[in-house]
């Protein structure tokens, strides 16, 4: 199932100028590729009459010479939970069923200024809280590499679309690993950035201390380009300066053998042994706290999300789907002493790693102990023990999400089922083009990215 939209959209936008390829054909290739894939359910609602007009709109745009920048034509999908004006906004849920949106979420917005296409809104855990994408209400999202198996979640959605290419990039949200997640799971790139980097102003929230917006996309590149326009503070088609790895500080963590599946841990070793090939000292961090953190972003990410909607919890509680009821109903219980207990810890976790950043410049973690889990697993075998999915999707992504740091997973092998396995970079703040440009580097000498999963290769 080769096709126009499997090359990068730097390759796509310089196809477009110089008329080798068109807006039209862009927006149609996407909208086969949703129709080829529509089983997967990544997409909430595809606005396909929209999408059309828009793309030759674009297209007449470019025809008169008006050109405003690289993502001009390019179809990218959001998640259900960000605005778009005049479109329903339900975060996955059918207590904010026909909620039409007033106005666009300031990245919408910096989307459209720069030429983008919405091309649907994605499929979603409920109101974000959860890491399968099995929503009660819009149906379960599947993972292309394996359609028994989960994306991740809360944007298990967008992970999908961005893998299969039915949009060419899209926007996730992440507060405990909702981006990197299915970056890992459907093979692909995902930025976290820091907290507060880019606007949450018309997102529908998880958890307001931990929430961000970013990126999803099979191109590390793509991220960047799109990174770009959300930040606006660089010229959206200007990629960062490549790294050189000769005397670049890595931190690694130790154990990281025993607390992940042998697959994922010889992935981890082909990476770091990459790094140390080009130079790179990599040095092993003595980090506390690790089984902590898990448990203070619970406790965070129950809290928060359960005074948001208490109103709600009290009067419609069975409009919610069971497993997002019992969180949320859950963190009606958390006392304030348990919250600033926790919040505390996020301080303290927050200056350590800051601590270690000034002696590494990034530090390289697991994205997860374990591939894609099948459906309704809630378990998964490590060796002679037992982790939850919850706690495993938790542990390594805890590191960023509590000290509001950015961070970035990307495609680094599959296991011996063929699962893709992500990597996760670890960045001090505002170190998000740096990641980039380091996940850019990888995947010049890798082409774990340009893998696809086997129901687009016929």
């Amino acid at each position: 199932m080769s096709d126009v939209i499997d090359a990068s959209m730097l390759t796509l936008a310089q196809q477009l100028r110089t008329r080798q390829t068109s807006v039209p054909e862009l927006v149609e290739a996407c909208l086969a590729r949703e129709e080829a894939t529509h089983d997967l359910n990544a997409f909430s609602e595809v606005y396909v009459s929209q999408v059309r007009q828009s793309a030759n709109a674009s297209q007449r745009m470019l025809d008169q010479g008006y050109d405003p920048g690289p993502l001009h034509g390019m179809p990218i999908a959001i998640k259900a939970n960000i605005d778009l004006a005049g479109e329903e906004m339900h975060a996955g849920s059918r207590i904010l069923s026909g909620n039409i949106a007033s106005r666009d979420a300031v990245v919408v917005q910096r989307l459209k200024q720069a030429g983008a296409l919405i091309i649907g809104s994605t499929n979603m855990h409920e109101f974000a809280w959860g890491g399968t994408t099995n929503n009660p209400h819009y149906g379960a999202s599947s993972n292309p590499w394996d359609d028994a198996r989960i994306p991740a979640g809360s944007s298990g959605g967008s992970g999908v679309a961005a893998s299969v290419r039915s949009a060419l990039a899209a926007l996730g949200t992440d507060t405990g690993g909702s981006i990197r997640l299915p970056a890992s799971m459907n093979g692909i790139t995902g930025l976290r950035p820091g907290v507060g980097r880019l606007s949450t102003a018309g997102i529908f929230p998880l958890a307001t201390s931990l929430d961000t917006v970013g990126p999803l996309a099979r191109y590390a590149e793509e991220c960047e380009v799109l990174f770009n326009v959300l930040d606006g503070r660089a010229q959206p088609g200007t990629l960062s300066q490549l790294p050189e790895l000769a005397g670049l500080r890595i931190g690694l963590l130790p154990d990281v053998h025993q607390q992940v599946q042998p697959d994922v841990a010889a992935a981890y070793d082909q990476m770091v042994q990459w790094y140390s090939a080009a130079g790179a000292r990599c040095q092993t961090l003595n980090i506390h706290g690790l089984d902590q953190a898990v448990n203070a972003l619970v406790l965070i990410n129950l809290a928060e999300p359960a005074s948001l909607h208490a109103a709600w919890l009290a009067d419609r509680p069975h409009e919610y789907g069971e497993d997002v009821r019992k969180l949320l109903q859950a963190g009606l219980s958390i006392t304030a002493v348990e919250y600033l207990q926790a919040q505390r810890f996020r301080t303290s976790l927050r200056m350590q790693l800051l601590h270690h950043l000034s002696q590494v410049e990034v530090i390289l973690v697991p994205t997860l102990p374990f591939t894609a889990p099948h459906k309704g697993l809630e378990a998964i075998q490590m060796g002679d023990r037992e982790e939850s999915v919850l706690t495993g999707n938790m542990r390594y992504n805890a590191l960023a999400s509590l000290s509001a740091l950015p961070a970035i997973s990307q495609p680094a092998g599959f296991d011996r089922d063929g699962m893709p396995i992500g990597m996760q970079l670890i960045g001090r703040d505002g170190a998000e083009r740096q990641l980039l440009a380091m996940a850019r580097r990888f995947q010049q000498e890798h082409d774990y990215h340009l893998q696809t999963p086997t129901r687009l290769r016929a």
